[in-house]
């Protein structure tokens, strides 16, 4: 899975993707700091199935803690979006097109309202959050319509003339560059309940129908950062109680990242999305340091967590629908071929069939599937069966081919 973090400038994406994934990133208080996208490794949690079966695991693909799975997803940092990006302005273009791959958005907002819409600090609360998320989600429907009007004539004309099957054939093909998929493109014409004639479609349906078609294939999940401000509580207030249809979670993402570099040099003990921390070295820290934790505990004591873990959890299992399942070799001993106890784990969508899950693995194990065993219950699951979270299950293929 691909999860893209979007914002303005200077609304704290970089510093983010740092806490979330602890990979370099340039964080600086100034618009344009990043201009190349950065990737890296986050991880999502889970409960795993280690302490339910009473064995000790062998992570390979993951990390366990304590019974807590943490599965590796990947995240994406794009320079910050201006007003008029879909336009080029900014360079907006490019950073555009760096998401087209994502399957899921984060949108850092600085919720404290002191940067304003090109990134520029102004006074704490001036600036309005509200408009920050009509104004990125304006931009990137904007740039979805741009890439249908390009060739709609061509698609009007290739279904006219038949040499496409129908206009959600010529949409898929035209638009499979963004990693959208044929049910999104029907959900979205069902939705709207457009006409399958694309020489009927006005410019407005094609504008609806590209922000349909984004919500559906790239939702968006708002971070709403630098909650540790003046202001921001008041505003952060203001966004659930009038974006009532969106996941808005408090995040404090300098917070997150102090916790996780101390965590790092052993000066502190703690886990992701942990409401509290330990400190294990107080003698090694000075006195600013010392000073920084307690306003980072204070924080913790009053919201629970820096939400940055809480993003990426719900952005995967709450808007991407996401499942785990654990394959192994051996359905009784719950190993791979080499020994290791419950070594993988892959997040994969809600609905997928044992087969296709097959296929995710290699495939070569999908063409030569001839049925699965549940760990669990022994049982022989065939082709059709819809894998449920948490389920362990032993690949049987032809050839000798195994999971």
């Amino acid at each position: 899975m691909l999860i893209g973090i979007v914002g303005k400038p200077n609304a704290g994406k970089s510093t983010f993707f740092t806490s979330a994934t602890l990979a370099p990133a340039k964080i600086a208080p100034y618009p344009f700091t990043t201009i190349k996208p950065n990737r890296g490794i986050a991880y999502v949690r889970i409960k795993c199935v280690c302490k339910e079966f009473n064995v000790v695991d062998n992570p390979k693909n993951s990390k366990c803690m304590n019974g807590i799975r943490y599965v590796p997803v990947e995240l994406l940092d794009v320079a910050g979006l201006v007003p008029g990006a879909w336009q080029g302005r900014g360079l907006g273009n490019k950073f555009l097109d760096d998401l087209r791959q994502a399957d899921a958005l984060i949108h850092v907002i600085d919720v404290s309202g002191g940067t304003d819409f090109e990134g520029k600090a102004v006074e704490l609360g001036s600036h309005d959050p509200i408009e920050d998320v009509k104004f990125l989600e304006r931009e990137i429907d904007t740039w979805f319509s741009q890439i249908l009007r390009r060739d709609w004539d061509k698609i009007i004309r290739i279904v006219d003339v038949g040499k496409c099957e129908d206009i959600i054939d010529a949409l898929t093909q035209r638009l499979s560059g963004l990693s959208i998929e044929r049910k999104h493109i029907v959900t979205a014409m069902r939705t709207l309940g457009l006409s399958s004639k694309p020489s009927s479609w006005s410019e407005e349906d094609i504008l609806n129908f590209a922000s349909t078609l984004r919500k559906i294939s790239k939702p968006i999940v708002i971070a709403a950062n630098k909650m540790d401000l003046p202001k921001a509580e008041e505003n952060y207030n203001r966004l659930i109680k009038e974006l009532k249809d969106y996941i808005i979670v408090p995040c404090f993402s300098e917070g997150e990242l102090a916790l996780r570099r101390a965590a790092e040099r052993e000066l502190v003990r703690y886990l992701p999305g942990e409401a509290k921390f330990e400190i294990v070295n107080s003698n090694l820290l000075t006195e600013r340091q010392e000073s920084a934790l307690k306003f980072i505990r204070d924080y913790l004591n009053r919201w629970g967590s820096t939400g940055v873990q809480e993003v990426l959890d719900k952005t995967v299992f709450n808007v991407l629908k996401a499942i785990s399942v654990f394959p192994v070799e051996d359905p009784n001993k719950l190993t791979d071929h080499s020994g290791r106890v419950l070594p993988d784990v892959f997040l994969v969508r809600e609905g997928i069939t044992v087969r296709e899950f097959a296929y995710k693995i290699h495939s070569e194990l999908g063409d030569t599937f001839i049925y699965a065993i549940d760990a669990r219950t022994k049982q022989k699951l065939g082709e059709s069966y819809i894998l449920k979270d948490r389920d362990v299950v032993k690949i049987v293929a032809a050839k000798g081919i195994k999971s």
